[in-house]
């Protein structure tokens, strides 16, 4: 059946997501599909990105910015549709002009919330929106309990972007946890009750991630690495070990004589002194008296230390 109401799929069907049977006899008989994609094919590069409803701003910036990463990096993002992290996740990965899968706790044909059908209108035209009951029904608190484990077992792992304790992202966390899924939180203020979830799942299993790469790394293939972490290469950064020995030695304020700053850096009084006049050159120490101190700082009187040069 196609159009609006979108097409029945059932195991056996070729474009049936296999993964769905490590569900056991907990899986779907039958998913309602409508859109284009395949969605066997785009279950094998997917990704859940789920948490709050009433997010706050900072979460549905982090669902956004991870389902436009995860979509740039060639993932599906897979959610639920819902206000808050869900829409986000789903914009993200439709504003990077990506692929994204909507799971709804209702018939395909309709909208839940209301206020997302046009965004639900959108994912059908450009990705996938499916579920399990047939067109026309409604959604119901245990449906959006059983429409998690699906978001859980069609997905190579789910990312949990705030969720307070009770939480029914954290049931499709734990679905995927029981599944040999990987589970990803985000972290966030200590403070915050809509991050209290996420933080409990980090204490256990949970890997946490602060962007797409991150994910991409880890639920992906080989190759897919996220890249390395690190502040601002400053010039100092560049010395050679020793000379960055012989610099540390040198006090914060005021001077010191060369063989005290050679026993701090370990190193011979010839070598600190070689070294000293390299780091002079390069503009990182000056001379003050018979003494040595960092460029820059200005020696009190009768601060120098006199240890010879």
């Amino acid at each position: 059946m196609a159009g609006v109401g979108g097409r029945f799929l059932c195991p056996g069907d070729q474009e049936w997501p296999s993964q769905l049977g490590d569900l056991g006899e907990a899986a779907p008989v039958g998913l309602w599909v409508r859109g284009g994609p395949d969605l066997r094919i785009w279950s094998l590069r997917s990704v859940a990105v789920v948490g709050a409803r009433a997010c706050t701003p900072y979460g549905a910036h982090m669902a956004a910015s991870l389902g436009s990463g995860l979509a740039e990096r060639g993932w599906v993002v897979t959610s639920g549709a819902a206000f808050g992290v869900d829409g986000a996740a789903h914009r993200g990965a439709l504003s990077a002009g990506g692929a994204t899968v909507a799971v709804l706790a209702c018939g395909v044909d309709a909208a839940y919330p209301a206020g997302h059908a046009e965004l639900v209108a959108r994912i059908a035209e450009q990705g996938l929106v499916i579920g399990e009951l047939p067109p026309g029904d409604h959604p119901t608190r245990s449906r959006f309990v059983l429409r998690n484990r699906v978001i859980a077992a069609l997905t190579r792992g789910t990312v949990v972007v705030e969720a307070q304790y009770r939480s029914g992202s954290l049931v499709t966390a734990r679905h995927a946890q029981r599944l040999g899924r990987f589970t990803m939180g985000v972290p966030g203020p200590a403070t915050s009750g809509l991050s209290a979830g996420v933080h409990e799942l980090l204490r256990g299993e949970g890997v946490l991630v602060t962007d797409a790469a991150e994910v991409a790394e880890l639920v992906g293939d080989i190759g897919d690495l996220a890249p390395e972490r690190r502040g601002p290469v400053l010039p100092r950064d560049l010395l050679d070990p020793v000379s960055a020995r012989v610099l540390e030695a040198l006090p914060a304020h005021g001077a010191a004589g060369g063989r005290d700053i050679a026993r701090g850096a370990g190193t011979s009084a010839d070598e600190a002194l070689g070294k000293l006049y390299e780091l002079h050159s390069l503009g990182f120490v000056e001379r003050s008296g018979d003494g040595w101190r960092l460029a820059g700082h200005a020696t009190p009187v009768g601060t120098e230390r006199r240890g010879g040069a």
